[in-house]
């Protein structure tokens, strides 16, 4: 009686129609999924070149004064943030606040502090980023400008949290720039929805705060995940394929034999 050497091949039969249902339905699942998560990416690339261009045309645009209190409400991250403005008022320093930050000059705080304009209004500053032993609970804050001080900076809009981290107005700490509830924590009443962060100061390039920090430039990788993603959801397509051609395959060999 003839024996199956160990390199004889025992070939299967045919999947049944259930197996072949679920593997269809996996197929179409991962297919769709696949899809969905290409065009979102391609949505989220044409978001990301229209920030990086209207950031781009704004930050070296020349700075033209701050939105007044009657034009607030109309302030939005789409129409105004990057925006190059100034502004001029004095310092309220009793009331500053330190946030916590981390840039490329390391860890530390940046300065909010708020500026009273001439007609009133209150818009909070963030004068720039202090290293921790500078100003901080580790040391004492450099005195800023005295009386009517003029600044320049980009308009940002509010932050309301960060990643794993709440503000704790009843410790003074701070981790996001959320200007109405710094308003409310120094009961500084009405306040610019929006705060400004000032421009480097080329006469003082080594004092603290460090102004100029705002991060311009972003990162816009989505081109390669939509080309990944699209090309996943090509080789299911490629797979389905395979796997229909050789299921046919087996089934006219069955019905020849």
């Amino acid at each position: 009686m003839p024996r199956l050497g160990a390199t004889d091949a025992v070939e299967r039969g045919p999947r049944g129609p259930l197996v072949l249902s679920l593997l269809a339905l996996f197929a179409l699942a991962a297919f769709a999924g696949f899809v969905a998560l290409g065009t979102w990416q391609v949505h989220r690339l044409a978001w990301k070149r229209d920030l990086i261009a209207r950031v781009e045309q704004r930050v070296h645009a020349p700075a033209t004064p701050a939105p007044a209190p009657s034009e607030w409400p109309a302030v939005t991250a789409t129409s105004h943030e990057y925006r190059h403005v100034r502004l001029a008022g004095s310092f309220l320093y009793e009331q500053q606040v330190l946030v916590t930050a981390s840039t490329a000059l390391g860890g530390g705080y940046w300065v909010m502090t708020p500026l009273r304009q001439a007609d009133g209004s209150i818009v909070l500053v963030n004068r720039g980023f202090v290293p921790a032993q500078t100003c901080g609970r580790d040391g004492p804050c450099v005195p800023g400008p005295a009386g009517e001080t003029m600044v320049t900076g980009l308009l940002r809009t509010p932050e309301t949290k960060v990643f794993l981290r709440h503000n704790d107005p009843a410790h003074a700490r701070w981790y996001a720039r959320d200007v109405q509830a710094i308003a409310a924590a120094h009961g500084l009443g009405t306040v610019a929805p929006f705060f400004v962060d000032a421009d480097a100061d080329p006469q003082h390039a080594d004092a603290w705060p460090r102004g100029g920090l705002t991060v311009t430039r972003f990162p816009n990788s989505h081109l390669s995940y939509l080309i990944t993603w699209y090309v996943l959801a090509l080789m299911v397509l490629a797979a389905a394929f395979y796997v229909g051609r050789h299921e046919y395959r087996l089934r006219r060999r069955r019905r020849a034999g």
